[in-house]
């Protein structure tokens, strides 16, 4: 049953986080779903330091978390598919169509967000670390042979499977987000066409803003631009 337009929708998100992050936090994958679905919802948003009690909810104690009063869950995948499996929008009806978008879910996820994040933790996180200058090379290289797999199937097609914009298309194109430090993506015209389609679609564009709009609301004094 699809859910109800009336219902309350609620995900957490994070009230502030670094520059760095902003923009690729993954309550963005829920709110783009949200917004694609036309479902309005309300963000609940939470310190860095969340409350002991927020375990119950996410027991990593990670954002977001997702629950319109009939289903409480955490987990972006997950999420994502259960709100392409109540809207036409996100996800076809026919079960090769939804199985094929489901299945780029799990490819985004499980086998190429591995290797972006990895490279993006050195840069970030370790850029001052002997042992990842040695090891960022290898690192760059296993980033580029999952791009080129990804390239290599997307061709001169619209979306992963065709003119059908999906769930799929939908983490794809965030985990790709996580790659804007570098010149990477570029290096394969095809998929830099391809993230900006995704970019560009006013559903994204409401939600990269909305999510936007509560750091700036929480941004320390003194450091606004």
């Amino acid at each position: 049953m699809p859910i109800d337009p009336n219902a309350e929708i609620e995900i957490t998100a994070f009230k502030l986080v670094p520059e760095f992050a902003q923009g690729v936090v993954r309550d963005l994958r829920v709110r783009w779903a949200l917004e694609e679905a036309g479902l309005d919802y309300r963000a609940r948003l939470l310190d860095q330091v969340r409350p002991a009690e927020y375990l119950r909810e996410q027991p990593f104690d990670q954002v977001p978390c997702f629950n319109d009063g009939k289903v409480r869950i955490f987990e972006t995948g997950a999420i994502v598919q259960y709100l392409g499996e109540q809207s036409e929008a996100l996800l076809p009806r026919d079960p090769q169509g939804k199985y094929r978008a489901i299945q780029w879910t799990y490819a985004a996820l499980n086998s190429v967000e591995p290797a972006i994040l990895n490279l993006l933790l050195i840069d970030i996180f370790y850029a001052g670390e002997e042992w990842a200058r040695l090891r960022r090379p290898g690192a760059e290289d296993f980033t580029k042979l999952k791009l080129k797999r990804v390239a290599d199937w997307l061709g001169d097609k619209q979306w992963l499977e065709g003119d059908r914009f999906t769930i799929g298309d939908l983490l794809m194109v965030t985990v790709l987000r996580f790659l804007r430090h570098t010149e990477l993506v570029s290096g394969f015209p095809n998929l830099a066409a391809y993230q900006q389609r995704g970019e560009a679609r006013p559903a994204f564009q409401r939600a990269l803003a909305d999510q936007m709009a509560a750091y700036k609301q929480h941004e320390p004094e003194g450091e606004a631009a």
